[in-house]
This record gives C-alpha cells, sequence and structure tokens, in this order.
C-alpha cells in the first residue's frame, strides 16, 4: 500500500473516531438483557463491551506492534487480562469505584502512552530507555479493570450470585479481548514483512497517539460537565 493511500485512512480514522466514543457504555439494552438473563447474559455483554471497548483494544495494538512472535503476544495479553481480572473482580465485589471520566481519562493515557513509547518517544525527548515493558502492561491492566469494574457496578446487577456474575462478565470480557484480537494479529503479522510496514507502523502509532489526546480531553471535558 502506498503512502498516501495509509494517509488518507488515517484520516478517515480519524473522522471517524469521535463516533466510535459513543459506542463504549451502559445502554438500557444490556440492561435489559442482564435484568431477563441468566449468567450466559453477563458472558454475553463482557464480551460485547469488550469488543466495542476501543480504549482498551488500542491499548493492547500498541502492545502487539512491539512484539515479534506469538509466544511474547500470548505472554503479554496475558500479563495484561490478569491485570485486569484483579481489579474487576475485587473492585466490583468490595463495591469500589471511581468516576468513569477520570479513570477512561487514565486509560485515555495508556493508548497515549504506547503509542508515545512505540514511536521512541522515550529516546527521543527523554534520552533514556522506556520503562520495563511487562510491568507497565500489568499496571495498565490494573487500571483497564478498574475501568471494567466501574462500568459494570453502572448496571443493575439485582440480588443473588453476585460472584458469580461478576466472573461471567469478566469471562465474557476475555472472550471479547480474544476475539476482538485475531484479526489485529493476523493483519500485523502479515503486514510485517511488507515494505510498506514501517510507514503502517508509523501510520497507527501515530493515530494511537493523537486517539489518546481526543479521549483525554473528551473524558475530562465530560467530568467537568458533570461536576
Amino acid at each position: 500500500m502506498k503512502q498516501s493511500h495509509l494517509n488518507r485512512l488515517t484520516c478517515f480514522l480519524l473522522l471517524l473516531f469521535p463516533l466510535s466514543l459513543w459506542a463504549h457504555g451502559v445502554s438500557q439494552s444490556d440492561q435489559d438483557i442482564l435484568t431477563n438473563g441468566g449468567l450466559l447474559s453477563y458472558i454475553f455483554v463482557g464480551a460485547k463491551h469488550m469488543i466495542t471497548g476501543y480504549d482498551h483494544l488500542l491499548f493492547l495494538v500498541g502492545v502487539i506492534f512491539y512484539l515479534n512472535n506469538f509466544k511474547d503476544i500470548v505472554r503479554f495479553v496475558t500479563v495484561f487480562t490478569i491485570g485486569h481480572s484483579i481489579t474487576l473482580i475485587s473492585a466490583t465485589y468490595l463495591g469500589i469505584r471511581a468516576d468513569e471520566h477520570l479513570i477512561d481519562a487514565v486509560i485515555a493515557l495508556s493508548v497515549l502512552y504506547k503509542g508515545f513509547e512505540n514511536l521512541g518517544g522515550f529516546q527521543s525527548w527523554f534520552k533514556t530507555k522506556s520503562p520495563n515493558l511487562l510491568f507497565m502492561v500489568f499496571l495498565f491492566g490494573l487500571i483497564h479493570g478498574f475501568g471494567l469494574s466501574t462500568r459494570l457496578q453502572s448496571f443493575d446487577m439485582g440480588e443473588g450470585q453476585f460472584l458469580m456474575k461478576i466472573i461471567s462478565f469478566n469471562i465474557g470480557v476475555e472472550l471479547g479481548q480474544v476475539l476482538a484480537l485475531i484479526p489485529i494479529v493476523f493483519i500485523i503479522s502479515k503486514w510485517k514483512p511488507w515494505p510498506s510496514y514501517q510507514v503502517f507502523y508509523k501510520s497507527v502509532n501515530w493515530f494511537l497517539v493523537i486517539a489518546g489526546i481526543a479521549l483525554f480531553i473528551f473524558q475530562m471535558y465530560g467530568y467537568m460537565q458533570a461536576h
């Protein structure tokens, strides 16, 4: 693919990006599914939430760009999964909540961070190596999990099987994550041998930087409007 085509693709994604901001939330239809269904409904809504969870997926896209083989992808995604499972389950069970705009603003910064790191930002701007990636993926996993917990607690979960509902939602999140990552890993891995990969790499990671900034501003604006 020519660079001009990649530039047009990036511009197109940027134009569509504001529309995607509204896809990541709590809907009445999801509440109806949870109210009228059993544990399987929590798996379904968890998977749906992750597939439409652009902020979570953008961060993982940035992580995958940094890795060179399938074994590393599995290792890092597993660490991210452990991190967000810890806070999703524990924070929801204990009823620990944060303002959803603030936690989503921090998640936006994780997207910005990964794009910045992939573009060699630490070396260029700070003349230093970037922090240990495995540790940062785990740390951001904890933060992303807190965001997922805040979203889950926005639902009326009713009474009974409370812990199992949380675990079912978490299972759904993991399934949705796998389903979303399969085409992403496929596209990135297949593109690597092509001469245009470096242009593709830079275009997507600049998009992560811009998306992270846009998401952060959007969430902070939402926080100020709510308060």
